[in-house]
């Protein structure tokens, strides 16, 4: 998985900035400050260093909204999102009296034409570079991507949202950016539904935008590249994000708090540590998709084989063994921190599994597949979810159980519904389990729907363990793209795809593919996935595998924010919510 990560998102992103902001930096000696705003902080920290700043002369990072001392001697690079926030942030640096000699600006995106104007009125005799650099997505990890944006969640969802056409545009502008940035002109598939309409809206925004931009970029000579864009919204598998994953990465951050990726512990002599889950540490991409129990296995035998290479194998200490031990001390150093902090993490997760959540994992597997571990059809399900109800497990647990089995049923009676809602005493906060029908996902309704339950593939002979049989849909739906299995009924075109996807030449998921002139059409080229609402860890963790066992095509996943259960219900839960609701109740207390 390592060597993934080196050709990776990230890798790409920063060689991006590399072209455009540092190459144009490079022409002049002077060193320079570079000014962001809160969305290029986080986009350059994902993807490098302040010593990779510092050793292109980049001198100084500050906040664009932030009061800062005027350098006059010194040129500044702003990096922002052509909005008109960043940009009358930037007019006010130069407006009356000049922060900086002069000003390199770069934008994420497309800047509107009234806000260039703005600009060119005000500071045009500061402005030495003026560029759009296609950057407005967030590279998380290799094969990841996110457009950094929670809130999109409500505008799409809510009914009392006020601004979802104007999020749809924003994400279709991002993921055309993605496609730039890859170089990629796909051709863009999205998945039918009868009730929701989001999927095939940004197919039709971002099939629109990518044609004009390579009209711009390309003089529209660009063609066709070997490449497919894949839509589809949240509610096309509920279960996926509200089951209990034991894998690593999705374990941690279901069942520790892990905010903005980092984990906080407490080492042996009582201090507070924190340490950052990210591809920097080799450990963690190493980790992150095994099993715990896996984990839990591998990470003391790691410690030992580290100890033991330290040890010299004749004893003798020579003045070439010290210096080589003193070149190593740094990595050994490097790889002993990570240990302990993932000898920490795994005891955590695995702490957490053996009080709560094993008997629970039990019972939401059987419940997802409808059948138990032998590969029995599981006749009642009540039965299986009624002693989760009954066990003092927390309200959020319950839910979950309870969510499973309505997905699993394909709808339930209204009556049957109040009687499981009393039984786990959220009377006063249904919308946990009714706003799933914002999702376009059957809560109440007629068991005649149980005929419509999507085929999925056979994994009988897969081996797994017993509590993590669920295999992610979108792992089905991968492995039928890259074998061209897509029902088009399902799955159609909104704009056409190049020769490699169009049906012929398909590649197998589970042979090794023969060699042929078709073959090496298709090698090189990318399925990139995106689900509208959010993506949870385990369908991260599928673009992975998939791209593992089919060595001709990459697959990138994104999604506008990573899931996790506890807020993915807790989101669930806000999209009743009005607008206006706080305003009144301080009014009223006001009053």
């Amino acid at each position: 998985m390592a060597a993934v990560s080196d050709h990776g998102l990230k890798k790409i992103v920063w060689k991006r900035i590399k072209e455009t902001i540092i190459a144009d930096s490079r022409k002049s000696d002077i060193w320079k400050i570079l000014i962001l705003d809160p969305f290029t902080t986080k986009l350059l920290s994902s993807c490098c260093k302040m010593s990779d700043l510092m050793s292109e002369k980049i001198t100084i990072v500050e906040d664009l909204y932030r009061i800062r001392e005027p350098v006059p001697e010194m040129k500044a690079i702003y990096f922002m999102p052509p909005t008109a926030k960043c940009v009358d942030a930037f007019i006010a640096d130069f407006k009356t009296k000049p922060k900086y000699k002069a000003a390199y600006v770069y934008f994420t995106d497309y800047c509107p034409d009234d806000l260039f104007n703005n600009m060119k009125l005000y500071c045009g005799k500061y402005i030495r570079v003026c560029k759009e650099i296609n950057l407005s997505f967030m590279p998380q990890e290799a094969q990841v991507f996110t457009c950094d944006n929670p809130g999109a969640f409500q505008s799409i969802y809510s009914p009392n949202s006020q601004d979802k056409k104007k999020t749809l545009e924003t994400i279709a502008d991002q993921l055309v950016s993605l496609c730039a940035t890859l170089d990629e002109y796909p051709g863009i598939r999205y998945r039918k539904d009868s009730k929701m309409e989001n999927a095939k809206t940004l197919a039709e925004l971002v099939d629109k935008k990518l044609e004009r931009h390579y009209e711009l970029d390309d003089n529209g000579k660009k063609v066709k590249t070997q490449a497919q864009l894949l839509i589809v919204e949240r509610g096309f598998d509920p279960v996926s994000p509200i089951l209990h994953e034991l894998t690593y990465q999705a374990m941690a951050y279901d069942l520790i708090n892990v905010p903005n990726d980092t984990y906080k512990f407490k080492s042996k002599d009582g201090s507070e540590k924190q340490a950052l889950l990210n591809e920097d540490d080799m450990l963690w991409v190493k980790l992150r998709h095994k099993h715990i129990a896996e984990v839990s296995e591998q990470i003391p035998k790691m410690v030992k084989e580290i100890a033991a290479s330290k040890k010299q194998p004749d004893g003798k200490i020579t003045i070439n063994n010290l210096a080589q031990m003193m070149k190593k001390m740094p990595a050994f150093r490097k790889q002993m921190t990570e240990q302990a902090v993932h000898l920490q993490l795994a005891e955590e997760c695995m702490q957490q599994y053996s009080n709560n959540v094993e008997k629970l994992c039990k019972a939401e597997q059987d419940l997802a597949l409808g059948s138990d571990v032998e590969g029995l059809k599981v006749k009642d399900q009540m039965r299986t979810l009624l002693p989760v109800l009954l066990h003092p497990y927390s309200t959020h647990e319950k839910v979950r159980a309870v969510l499973l089995y309505i997905f699993s049923q394909r709808g339930t009676s209204e009556e049957n519904l109040n009687k499981l809602i009393q039984h786990v005493k959220i009377e006063d906060e249904r919308e946990f389990i009714l706003n799933w029908k914002e999702l376009g996902v059957l809560i109440i309704g007629s068991q005649s729907l149980i005929s419509q339950k999507p085929s999925r593939r056979d994994r009988s002979q897969d081996q797994t363990y017993n509590l993590s049989r669920w295999t992610p849909v979108i792992k089905d739906v991968m492995e039928d793209a890259v074998e061209n299995k897509l029902d088009t009924r399902e799955w159609p075109h909104q704009s056409e795809s190049p020769a490699a996807w169009n049906g012929s030449g398909a590649v197998s998921a589970r042979q090794k593919p023969k060699t042929s002139s078709q073959d090496e059409r298709r090698s090189g080229s990318r399925l990139i996935i995106f689900i509208i609402g959010g993506m949870s860890f385990s369908e991260m963790r599928s673009a992975y595998e998939v791209t593992q066992s089919v060595k001709s095509c990459e697959v990138i996943i994104g999604s506008s924010h990573i899931l996790t259960p506890t807020g993915l219900l807790d989101d669930i839960k806000a999209l009743s919510k009005r607008p206006m609701e706080t305003f009144t109740v301080e009014e009223r207390n006001n009053a």
